[in-house]
């Protein structure tokens, strides 16, 4: 027999899962196929990819673009893992994204953005779309190419009517926030002069703490991604031009010098921050756990009638 505490949380979680079910739209894949001749291509060496749902009526020059989240790999060994799921080719990207929360059609959902031509980038880089190493390593087949996926993505999205923006608003969740964060500016400036243009990182501003132990880890493995992705380069100048490169990979270093409106959304206790930068369990490489445990951040992906608005309310 169900007590009824157990009753009303089941309750709770089948209104969630019927909220899920009435809220679906999968999108087709969009495969960035030129993009391979610049070289811009995910780990393995694929195209890069998007999920458009093109806009309508008053939403038809606005846009929304969402980085998707996925951790990072620091050396080859993590690099190669993600070289063999969707983190890291696109020929193991599924074909339908389920767009929900801000990336809903349905005005009931998502009043403020329902009818915006509303992109989810795929992530297959694993350093938050800031990588550019020229040279492919023979041995492993490598590529570190995420700044150039980003800019191909871009350059896509202008053709399809991107160039025509009236409202812009550059997204995304975990490693995909962080993304948003250090994307921000450049996104402003690839976009027409008049274009009103916001960011909005969700779970994405990591901290430089040390852990329990006292150990800089999260500040090492930073300075890993950094150097092998040769990220320093697409890293905001107006970090670089002051601080070690690795170290501009932590938003607490970047935003006070981003020009373009940004609004962070991040949990006062964050899961995978606790668990994988501050608590750390001894005899377990969590590297191998990161892209599991990124996809267990509190991402706001639900939004209630008008609290988008609230957040928005200058636009």
């Amino acid at each position: 027999m169900v007590d009824s505490g157990s009753g009303r949380w089941l309750s709770v979680l089948a209104c969630f899962l019927l909220f899920l079910k009435t809220d679906g739209l999968y999108v087709p894949i969009t495969y960035v196929k030129n993009a391979v001749a610049k070289g811009a291509v995910c780990l393995d060496g694929s195209a890069p990819a998007y999920h458009l749902d093109k806009g309508f009526s008053t939403g038809i020059n606005s846009w929304l673009v969402q980085f998707e989240g996925g951790g990072w790999c620091n050396n080859l060994t993590t690099c190669l893992a993600r070289k063999k799921n969707h983190l890291g080719s696109s020929k193991q990207m599924a074909k339908l994204l389920a767009f929900s929360g801000i990336m809903s059609n349905r005005r009931r959902f998502n009043p403020d953005f329902y009818n915006w031509n509303r992109v989810k980038i795929r992530y297959c880089d694993g350093s938050s779309f800031t990588g550019d190493v020229h040279a492919v390593n023979p041995a492993t087949k490598l590529h570190f190419r995420g700044a150039r996926i980003w800019l191909a993505v871009v350059e896509d999205l202008m053709a399809k009517g991107m160039r025509h923006a009236e409202n812009a608003l550059l997204s995304g969740c975990s490693a995909g926030g962080l993304a948003s964060i250090l994307h921000c500016d450049s996104f402003r400036a690839l976009l027409p002069m008049g274009t009103k243009v916001k960011c909005l990182s969700d779970a994405g501003y990591f901290i430089n703490t040390k852990d329990l132990s006292g150990s800089p880890h999260i500040q090492s493995y930073f300075n890993e991604v950094v150097t092998l992705h040769g990220s320093a380069k697409n890293l905001p100048l107006s970090c670089t031009s002051r601080l070690k490169p690795a170290l501009c990979f932590f938003p607490q270093y970047v935003v006070a010098q981003i020009r373009t409106p940004l609004f962070v959304l991040n949990s006062a206790y964050d899961s995978w921050q606790v668990s994988t930068m501050l608590v750390r369990f001894k005899n377990l490489d969590m590297h191998m756990f990161l892209p599991l445990l990124d996809n267990k951040k509190s991402c706001f992906i639900l939004p209630t009638v008008g609290i988008m608005r609230k957040i928005f309310i200058a636009w």
